[in-house]
């Protein structure tokens, strides 16, 4: 769906019916990508649904965004700087809003709302306005003997016109910080918020148009056609989070125009709990960073835990415990967690519940409601490897426990599984920080916490291996959506004839003295010794 007001026209899009219309905006076509496999993956609406936003829309829309950045509208710092100023107007301004969008759309809890979502966008908002002015001078660069005289300097540039296809568990920070990254680089761009969140992708489409520079930044909202049409056009760079199924299509898309990509994936994130801690403050840390997150719902939250067989029966104790304190002896009436995202996620789950592997192991929890939308917070012990809820990434409240016959074995078992967005230690022994922090490959790694990392601004976020690739946060959003162009400056002296023909052993054992970097070489070169 498409809402602008430059377009003069809203194009509603209605996520359990087929009342849609078909408006051509202008008259170029362009090849389609396989819809089929995408439709497969993605659709969450009739297939024979005529498309609201089509080819022509699309080719219209980016070849408009195409012409301001060429204009060199986006590029300056006062630009940028407004664009960022207007969205923290904007999430000040609109707070409530969004807050009750999130609660439509996930019966997020407000305080969840607002520091998960409406603070770290205001963070990134404010990091952003803070070091721009930074980020986007030169940086200067080295040279050699072989360039001499010469200076050299990295110019970052922006990429020009990029697509941002967001998430629904996050639907506002998983929108909006790429967009800031994209829009403090100086690009112009298109979000397409995901259709699984829709009271937050019509909101974002209602605010952005008000708040921001409509010729540079526009919304698609919209599910698999609109999608499809998007990937058919040329970007610069495409910024996807979701699944890995998607990515594939996404980045089959992309290859077509060599276009690069940031994937924002996910995984089973382990949580590998050792017996020298805080069980306490341990306990905690999980049960917040698990059910307190969305109630699972997180790319980087606890998939599964692993501990010792002898320590296991002390942290499930614990872990039950602040289960009960936190969301009471009838979480499913909690007011602090949220609901199941959408009607095939909580089949999906229920999938994995009713797994005959599972059922007999199931030891907290269990309780599920279709009506509500609502999956009761559950731990699951020693679940087998080969079943579903240890084969594929949860992305809910499930919690199976692992154990294993000494702590190490608990790396051995990560790193015999794909590479996980994040993975967490408890832990005070120093030589397992160390054995963990080298040894396990993961987009990020947190020790004694869990998904903290995304808050330090100064570290990257991304994947790795079936996780993801590319990373953002912070300057690495800049980054994520720059290019670093070389430059290199010369006057027009200082011009060697040794580096033209006709060819003499001399002037070789001028240019191997100078491309070596030896002064002495190029002494003797100069005074005819060989």
């Amino acid at each position: 769906m498409l809402v602008h007001d430059n377009f003069h026209t809203r194009y509603p899009t209605n996520h359990s019916s087929s009342h849609r219309h078909h408006r051509s905006i202008c008259l170029q076509t362009h090849a389609s990508i396989n819809r089929s496999i995408l439709t497969t993956t993605m659709a969450s609406e009739d297939s024979t649904a005529p498309a609201v936003f089509d080819t022509d829309a699309a080719n219209c829309l980016t070849k408009e965004l195409r012409s301001t950045f060429l204009a060199g509208k986006t590029k300056s710092y006062e630009w940028r700087s407004s664009q960022l100023k207007s969205l923290l107007k904007m999430l000040d301004d609109c707070e409530k809003q969004i807050c009750d969008a999130l609660f439509s759309d996930l019966a997020k809890p407000e305080m969840e709302a607002y520091i998960h979502e409406i603070a770290m966008i205001k963070s990134s908002c404010k990091v952003a306005l803070k070091k721009l002015k930074d980020w986007m001078k030169p940086e200067k660069a080295k040279t050699n003997l072989g360039t001499f005289p010469s200076s050299a300097e990295i110019v970052p540039e922006p990429l020009g016109v990029v697509l941002v296809i967001s998430a629904w568990n996050y639907p506002l920070l998983l929108s909006v910080d790429p967009v800031i990254g994209a829009i403090a680089a100086g690009n112009a761009v298109v979000l397409k918020p995901s259709e699984l969140a829709p009271a937050m992708s019509s909101l974002l489409a209602k605010l952005l148009g008000k708040y921001l520079d409509n010729s540079a930044i526009k919304v698609v909202e919209g599910a698999v056609n609109e999608t499809s049409v998007l990937l058919e056009q040329k970007w610069d760079k495409i910024f996807y989070t979701g699944n890995g199924r998607v990515a594939r299509i996404v980045m089959a898309a992309a290859a077509k125009n060599l276009t690069p990509v940031v994937l924002e994936l996910g995984g089973k994130s382990p949580v590998l709990v050792d017996s020298n801690i805080d069980l306490a403050v341990t306990s905690r840390r999980i049960v917040g960073g698990k059910w307190g997150t969305n109630n699972g719902q997180a790319c980087v939250g606890p998939d599964y835990i692993i501990t010792t067989k002898q320590y296991a029966p002390v942290l499930i104790d614990s872990l039950k415990h602040n289960l009960v304190k936190f969301f009471g002896e009838d979480p499913m009436n909690s007011p602090d967690i949220s609901r199941i995202g959408h009607d095939r996620h909580f089949a999906r789950l229920k999938k994995l519940l009713d797994d005959d592997k599972i059922s007999g192991k199931i030891i907290h929890g269990g309780q599920t409601d279709k009506s509500s939308l609502k999956i009761a917070p559950t731990i699951v012990l020693d679940a087998p490897e080969d079943s579903l809820m240890m084969s594929e990434e949860i992305f809910g409240p499930l919690l199976p426990i692992v154990t294993v016959e000494k702590i190490e074995d608990g790396i051995e078992f990560i790193n015999s599984r794909p590479k996980p967005l994040a993975a967490y230690l408890f832990t005070n022994n120093k030589q397992l920080k160390e054995a963990f922090v080298s040894s396990v490959s993961a987009g990020g790694v947190v020790i004694n916490d869990v998904t903290l990392h995304l808050m330090v601004d100064t570290l990257p976020f991304g994947g790795v291996g079936e996780s993801g690739m590319g990373a953002y946060h912070g300057k690495f959003s800049f980054d994520a959506f720059s290019h670093k162009k070389a430059v290199l400056y010369r006057s027009f002296y200082g011009d060697a004839p040794a580096r033209y023909p006709p060819y003499t052993p001399g002037k070789l054992r001028l240019l191997k003295a100078l491309l070596d970097g030896s002064l002495f070489g190029i002494i003797r070169a100069l005074f005819g010794f060989s």
